[in-house]
C-alpha cells in the first residue's frame, strides 16, 4: 500500500502525516519551534530552526511506519507541503544559509510603509493586480524591509521565498527554488490575473525578480528529495498549497460557493468562487484556491488574526486553564460572558477592517466579572469575528452559504461550534478529519502522481463528525454580535505605529 506524506509547516510547529488512498491518517509527528518576539508588533522564525523541525518529524514519521509494518517501510508514492503563508524566508542559494531570520505574517513592522503606498495612490493598482489589501501582512513589503532595513546583501544569489520553498530547496539538496500559485498570490508581487510575478510591483516594491521563485501549478512535480531526510532520495514532491488554501481543498470545497473556516493561530474563512478572477472586494482578498494544472480556480478570503493566539494567551494569563481545553471547561461553567467583550486585536485587526493600528481590548467588566466570563468571552470573539467576515463575503459576492466547513485545532471545541453556527444562522460542519490542511496538501501531491484519479475522487474522501446547527434564538445572537460591534469600534484606530 502506498501512501502519502505530507509535510505541514505551521506558525508555531511542523506536522509531518502519512495518509493512505481512504484518506485515513496513518501516522504523524510533530515538533514545535520558537517564535520570536525581538519588539512590539515584530515576530520572526528562525529558518533553519523550521528545517530542523521538518526533519525531525519526518524522522519520527519514518519510526512509527516501521513499527507498524514490523521494519518494512511502506512505499511513499509523494509528498506534499503546506505552509505558513506571508511568512518570508531571505537565504543564499549558493550556501543554502538563511540571511536573516523570518519574518512571520503576524509582523506589522511594515504597517507605516503600507500607509505611505496607500497616501500615494497605489491601492487600487493594488487591488487590480493582486486581489489584495496594502497591508503589512503580505510578503512584499517584508522583502523591500529586508533590502531597505535589514541590510540584506543582493545578487544573483539572493532568494526571498516563502516557507514552502525554503523547505523544497532543503528537501531536494539545493536544486528546486520553486513555489506554486496559492503562495505566489500572497506576496503583493503576483498578477492574479496574469499567472505571473508582476514586473510593475516588484518595480514599486524595489524587489528584483530574480529573487523570486519558479511558479508551478499546486498539484505537479516540483522537486524530487536529495538524501537530506530519513525519507531517503528520490522521493517527489507533488503537491504545494498555502495552509488555507489546502484547508479548502481538503474540506472538499470543489463547488462554487462552498466555504471553510480554519480556526488556528488566526481564522481563515476561504469561499469557493470558481475559475473566473472576481473584481474585488471591499474588506475582503482574493487568492488563488488552487491550481491543477488546468488554470486557477479562485477564492475570496477573510484573514483573522488571532483566535486561537488569543485563547493561547488567556492560557497564560488564567490560573485554572492550562490549555485550550481548560478554557472550554471554564467557558461551559457560566451561562454568558455577562457583558464581557474581548477583542483579540493583538496584532491589529484583519478581514474585513485591515486596520493593522487596533490593539486587543477587554471591556464590559464589572465587579461580578470572573474568569469563566473572560474565557467564554474569548471563544465568543473567534465566533463574531467570522460573521463579520462572512457577513462581507455574502454581501461582496451576492451568494449566501449554506454551510460552514471547519477545521484546525479549536474545531473540536464543541461550544465554539455551538456558538458559531447561532452566529451565522447555518449549520457548522465539523469533518472526521480536522487537520484538513496536511490532508489537503497529501489529496493535491495524490492527485498529481495518480493515487486519486480526479479532483471529484478527493473530495469524496471528506466524512461528516458532527453537525451543529444553530438555535432559535436569533435576537440573543444578534444582541451579542451588536454588543462586539460596540466594543470593535473602541479597539480600532488605537496605536500610532
Amino acid at each position: 500500500m502506498a501512501l502519502v506524506v505530507a509535510i505541514d509547516a505551521g506558525t508555531t510547529g511542523v506536522r509531518s502525516m502519512a495518509v493512505d488512498e481512504t484518506g485515513a491518517e496513518v501516522a504523524y509527528a510533530y515538533r514545535s519551534f520558537t517564535q520570536h518576539y525581538p519588539g512590539p508588533g515584530l515576530v520572526e522564525h528562525d529558518a533553519d530552526e523550521i528545517w530542523e523541525a521538518t526533519a525531525a518529524t519526518l524522522s519520527g514519521l519514518c519510526r512509527s511506519l516501521n513499527e507498524r509494518t514490523g521494519g518494512v517501510m511502506p512505499t511513499i508514492a509523494a509528498i506534499g507541503i503546506t505552509n505558513q503563508r506571508e511568512t518570508l524566508v531571505p537565504w543564499d542559494r549558493r550556501t543554502s544559509q538563511p540571511l536573516a531570520r523570518a519574518i512571520v505574517w503576524q509582523d506589522v513592522r511594515t504597517a507605516a510603509r503600507c500607509a505611505e503606498l496607500e497616501a500615494a495612490g497605489h491601492l487600487g493598482e493594488v487591488r487590480r493586480r493582486t486581489g489584495l489589501v496594502l497591508s503589512p501582512y503580505f510578503s512584499g513589503t517584508k522583502a523591500e524591509w529586508l533590502l531597505r532595513e535589514g541590510g540584506l546583501p543582493g545578487g544573483a544569489d539572493l532568494a526571498l521565498g516563502t516557507v514552502d520553498s525554503w523547505l523544497m530547496w532543503k528537501l531536494s539538496g539545493g536544486t528546486a527554488f520553486t513555489t506554486d500559485a496559492t503562495n505566489a498570490s500572497r506576496t503583493l508581487l503576483y498578477d492574479i490575473n496574469a499567472g505571473e510575478w508582476s514586473e510593475s510591483m516588484c518595480e514599486l516594491l524595489s524587489v528584483p525578480m530574480s529573487a523570486l521563485a519558479e511558479i508551478r501549478p499546486s498539484a505537479g512535480r516540483f522537486c524530487v528529495t536529495a538524501d537530506t531526510t530519513a525519507l531517503g532520495p528520490g522521493i517527489a514532491v507533488s503537491g504545494v498549497a498555502g495552509d488555507q488554501q489546502a484547508a479548502l481543498f481538503g474540506q472538499g470545497c470543489h463547488e462554487v460557493g462552498m466555504a471553510k473556516n480554519t480556526y488556528g493561530t488566526g481564522s481563515f474563512v476561504l469561499m469557493n468562487v470558481g475559475q473566473h478572477c472576481p473584481s474585488p472586494i471591499d474588506g475582503l482578498l482574493t487568492t488563488v484556491a488552487w491550481d491543477l494544472g488546468a488554470g486557477p480556480v479562485y477564492a475570496f478570503e477573510g484573514s483573522i488574526f488571532a483566535t486561537g493566539a488569543a485563547v493561547g494567551w488567556l492560557t497564560g494569563i488564567l490560573d485554572g486553564a492550562a490549555d485550550p481545553a481548560a478554557v472550554e471547561t471554564l467557558a461551559r461553567s457560566v451561562p454568558d460572558s455577562g457583558g464581557v467583550v474581548v477583542v483579540p486585536g493583538f496584532a491589529g485587526l484583519g478581514s474585513p477592517w485591515w486596520d493593522p493600528t487596533a490593539r486587543g481590548a477587554i471591556l464590559g467588566l464589572s465587579f461580578s466579572s470572573q474568569p469563566a466570563h473572560l474565557a467564554r468571552a474569548t471563544i465568543e470573539s473567534m465566533a463574531l469575528q467570522t460573521r463579520d467576515v462572512i457577513e462581507a463575503m455574502t454581501a461582496g459576492s451576492g451568494r449566501d452559504i449554506a454551510e460552514l466547513r471547519i477545521d484546525g485545532g479549536a474545531a473540536v471545541n464543541d461550544l465554539l461550534c455551538a456558538i458559531q453556527a447561532d452566529q451565522l444562522g447555518v449549520a457548522v460542519c465539523r469533518p472526521v478529519v480536522t487537520e484538513t490542511t496536511a490532508l489537503g496538501a497529501a489529496m493535491l501531491a495524490g492527485l498529481a502522481e495518480g493515487v486519486w484519479s480526479s479532483g471529484a475522487e478527493a473530495a469524496s474522501l471528506w466524512r461528516l463528525d458532527r453537525r451543529f446547527e444553530p438555535g432559535p434564538d436569533r435576537a440573543g445572537a444578534d444582541e451579542l454580535h451588536a454588543l462586539w460591534r460596540r466594543a470593535l469600534e473602541r479597539a480600532l484606530q488605537w496605536s500610532d505605529s
